[in-house]
């Protein structure tokens, strides 16, 4: 049965080491133009906080879970599971996951398998859905690599073991990635 092509963003799953998954509060700037959605990667910007990342940025801040603020419209506290475009609060907190250790499970944009484990992959898509608030980005499986030295956002360490991911040899296979080194904030060696 061939998997289903429903990517769902970056999902934390686990720990490297065997510990807890935590978030980490963000800020986010007053006016950002920028929708982020739950499990969108995000990327730490110089004035301090975050915005949407981009494929192949090299000062990736963590994984988006979500945000709160006052709502500028009726001013009560607002909890969203995404960030919309554009909101003029002065309080705007993310949920980050900020540390590199934690696995996520992802969604391949076309055929991934174990041969990929330990390629480094770029990620593809920054929209989601303004319903349910959750990211379409997904594992961009054309930019795999082998070389630990040839950049990439992620590693991937392995297949999802998720039984709706069955098809492990066809295109949209879940797998596990965690970030490359060089490409997140608390890995990298010179300054953001």
């Amino acid at each position: 049965m061939a998997n289903k092509d429903a990517a769902f963003g970056f999902r934390p799953t686990r720990h490297l080491s065997g510990g807890l998954i935590r978030a980490e509060e963000m800020n986010i700037a007053a006016n950002y133009n920028t929708a982020i959605y739950n499990g969108q990667v995000v990327e730490a910007v110089a004035a301090g906080g975050i915005e949407a990342a981009a494929a192949g940025d090299t000062q990736m801040a963590g994984v988006f879970g979500g945000v709160s603020y006052t709502d500028p419209t009726t001013s009560k506290p607002t909890w969203s599971n995404y960030y919309p475009a554009s909101t003029n609060a002065s309080d705007l907190k993310a949920t980050v996951y900020t540390d590199p250790d934690i696995i996520f499970e992802a969604q391949h944009d076309e055929t991934g398998t174990a041969a990929m484990n330990f390629a480094n992959l770029d990620f593809t898509g920054t929209s989601g859905s303004t319903i349910n608030g959750q990211s379409s980005s997904e594992i961009d499986t054309s930019t795999a690599n082998a070389s630990s030295s040839a950049g990439g956002d992620f590693k991937q360490i392995g297949i999802s073991t998720d039984p709706d991911n069955s098809d492990t040899g066809s295109a949209n296979a879940n797998a596990y990635v965690v970030f490359s080194t060089g490409e997140h904030i608390h890995k990298l060696i010179t300054a953001v």
